[in-house]
């Protein structure tokens, strides 16, 4: 049985037909799904082009094929396009699949209803929450109060009806997202973090003052990851005379915007934009040689990012959003959106050198708890569950009582 996933990510397609993607959901990600399903059909955005960027990595490979929707950015594009994308997602599902929806996605909201509809079973992988990616100052947007009312409402819906339901949370996606009450429910974060990600013990106390080096990394698309505030925060930190240093990982639109920001604020030398590094040594190599982690969201799944740089015992601060508070004690989190807060913690943190030690012990002792080892029991079983409810609902799709072919047979090709 092969399965069909579905998400709301953006990756773009060569001449050769290969698909490719920046830095998430290349091909080893896929891989994981093919321990239990005989092929896996990716349904996504995927924009045409001439060639692939160099630092680009392949999405597609054997067992993993992906389909494409029509493409587009941002709700304006979406709405001239709303009906061949409904169609496109439609006509990629096979009625013979298993059906993975990775939410929230506006791909999932088309295609939920008629999978209700026809009771066909599906899971779904929570990993990120529309009501804080909508809060003020996250996006900039005139018709955000309206998503933040509405997606969060569909995401109940599509989270209820589920057969399946893995969260990327232990527990705050599914206080606002609950499962249906005799679905299957786990948790199992995205981040892959095998025995070469981990260093082998926490970082000792800095006797000598001097520079600081914060590091962000996150996208720079939208600014949910707040990486504006932490720039003012950084300029708050300099002009009380601390010596800092920020360390930007990512890209996207807002860049030059940012870039402005900080040499309005007299930071510009402080600040360095990387853009986005392939995943892996590089991006070790910069958690390495930092002295703090800093990712101030208005909204979070749980950050994969984060995770990260606690494996390398790196000291973090995050804000009290989704599953941050998961990972850090209460006094390494801010409130979103506080750039006073968030600079006197990030002061309160680098002047302290013994406690950021006992940050560094705390955070690499709790990333040994997301190691690929101690996740992957957990999406086996979450997606032979998936499998295992699709195949019994296919042999009720057969026949009928009286031995009549049923309409919605298995032999149906696709939607």
């Amino acid at each position: 049985m092969n399965v069909t996933v579905i998400l709301e990510h953006r990756f773009i397609q060569t001449p050769d037909r290969a698909v490719w993607t920046q830095t998430m959901f290349p091909y080893s990600f896929w891989q994981r799904y093919l321990e239990v399903f005989d092929g896996v059909k990716v349904v996504a955005r995927i924009l045409p082009v001439t060639e692939a960027p160099p630092d680009w990595i392949r999405a597609d490979g054997e067992g993993v094929s992906l389909i494409a929707v029509p493409y587009y950015i941002g709700p304006k594009q979406y709405l001239l396009k709303a009906f061949s994308v409904k169609q496109a997602v439609r006509n990629a599902v096979s009625l013979n699949d298993a059906v993975i929806l990775r939410v929230s996605s506006q791909l999932a909201i088309e295609i939920q209803p008629f999978l209700q509809r026809t009771r066909h079973p599906y899971g779904v992988e929570v990993v990120a929450d529309p009501y804080d990616v909508f809060a003020p100052g996250a996006v900039k947007h005139p018709l955000r109060p309206l998503f933040r009312w509405l997606f969060p409402r569909q995401l109940r819906r599509i989270c209820a009806d589920a057969t399946a339901a893995a969260y990327v949370t232990e527990r705050a996606l599914q206080h606002r997202y609950p499962p249906g009450i005799n679905s299957f429910s786990t948790h199992c974060s995205d981040v892959e973090l095998p025995d070469s990600a981990f260093v082998s013990v926490p970082r000792t106390p800095r006797q000598e003052s001097g520079l600081l080096t914060l590091i962000y990394v996150g996208t720079m698309d939208q600014l949910y990851k707040a990486p504006d505030l932490l720039i003012d925060a950084v300029a708050t930190g300099a002009s009380e005379g601390l010596n800092l240093k920020l360390i930007m990982v990512g890209d996207g639109k807002h860049r030059s915007e940012l870039e402005a920001r900080a040499a309005k604020l007299g930071v510009a030398e402080r600040v360095c934009f990387l853009g986005w590094l392939p995943a892996g040594d590089a991006v070790c190599a910069q958690l390495d040689g930092a002295d703090l982690f800093v990712l101030p969201s208005h909204q979070e799944g749980l950050p994969r990012a984060m995770v990260e740089a606690m494996a390398r015992a790196l000291p973090c601060i995050g804000s009290t959003v989704g599953g941050i508070p998961e990972l850090l004690s209460d006094e390494d989190l801010v409130p979103p959106g506080d750039v006073a807060a968030l600079a006197g913690k990030i002061r309160a943190v680098v002047t302290n050198p013994e406690r950021m030690a006992r940050m560094s012990a705390r955070n690499l002792h709790k990333a040994r708890g997301y190691s690929d080892r101690v996740l992957h029991q957990r999406r086996i079983e979450f997606y032979r569950y998936v499998r295992e409810k699709t195949e019994a609902w296919l042999k009720t799709q057969n026949t009928d009582p009286r031995g009549v072919k049923n309409p919605l047979s298995a032999s149906s090709s696709s939607v």
